[in-house]
């Protein structure tokens, strides 16, 4: 009888161990390197467009070009879930 608890509690222990690998599989963030990059292009734009000066012209095209890095950054995710 003690055997077959121990063989009990070790496969009821093994189908949670496993129940939970798999579960974190579909919870885990895809792509977190893309979706750090979004978080990080957002901050630079927040900040240039809050910055004292033009510089030339510079700081708005700054900002042009960061919009269109995050319209690829969405087109990729987009891709990705095709």
């Amino acid at each position: 009888m003690r055997k077959r608890s121990i063989l009990l509690a070790a496969g009821i222990f093994l189908f949670g161990l496993a129940l939970g690998m798999g579960s974190t599989a579909w919870t885990a963030e895809r792509h977190p390197q893309i979706r750090a990059a979004q978080r990080d292009l957002s901050s630079a734009k927040y900040h240039l467009q809050r910055a004292a000066r033009d510089f030339g012209g510079h700081r708005v095209k700054a900002i042009v070009l960061i919009d269109k890095a995050q319209d690829e950054l969405r087109e990729a995710l987009k891709f990705d879930r095709n």
